[in-house]
């Protein structure tokens, strides 16, 4: 990031594109929120859908989108601008989606859809009813892990491939295979009733 704004100037924050809010919160935190709270006012439900759909339970999800405000808030001041808003974000939040399955998995085994030890996943006995979920939740219980992350990603974030991919840190071919393959796989199993 490179040009400054006085904090004094006066603006409407929504009037503003998210890069140009995320330099004048670089410009003007801690003395002035506003520009800060507009992008947490921008964002703050897909961020809950986001954290949601990871950890499959509104208490956790939360905590996570919590956390991330709190990041992003003392992150900002060193956030250059070199990738998206959004991107940088949603890659804060993978991250504490992450931390939380461990700390989760730690105390207690979790028996959800985005269990992260494959071997339960593949236990009919332990593996989340397929009646007990809805929507996207219904469709994620049928593909592993990574191809979770990159479906809720697509889906309830609606970030772009490469977005995908540099959040994941992966590559932008393997990002759209993954991809694929796990929609062709929930095709199969849902007779072709998922979009792209």
């Amino acid at each position: 990031m490179t040009k400054t704004h006085s904090p004094t100037m006066s603006y409407d924050p929504r009037q503003l594109s998210d890069e140009e809010l995320a330099q004048r919160a670089h410009d003007e935190l801690f003395h002035i929120t506003r520009a800060y709270e507009e992008l947490m006012r921008r964002y703050q439900r897909t961020l809950f859908n986001v954290c949601s759909r990871y950890l499959g339970n509104e208490r956790d999800a939360d905590d996570v989108c919590q956390e991330v405000m709190l990041k992003v808030l003392y992150g900002l001041k060193n956030f250059e601008g070199k990738s998206k808003f959004k991107t940088w974000l949603y890659s804060i939040t993978y991250n504490e989606c992450i931390t939380q399955y461990r700390k989760e998995r730690r105390k207690r085994r979790l028996l959800d859809a985005l269990s992260l030890d494959p071997l339960e996943e593949a236990s009919e006995e332990t593996s989340p009813k397929v009646e007990e979920k809805t929507g996207l939740e219904h469709w994620l219980v049928h593909v592993n892990q990574i191809d979770r992350e990159i479906l809720v990603l697509r889906f309830v974030a609606e970030l772009e491939f490469q977005e995908i991919a540099d959040i994941m840190h992966m590559g932008l071919s393997a990002t759209k295979m993954r991809y694929k393959r796990a929609l062709d796989k929930l095709r199969e199993k849902f007779s072709g009733t998922i979009e792209t």
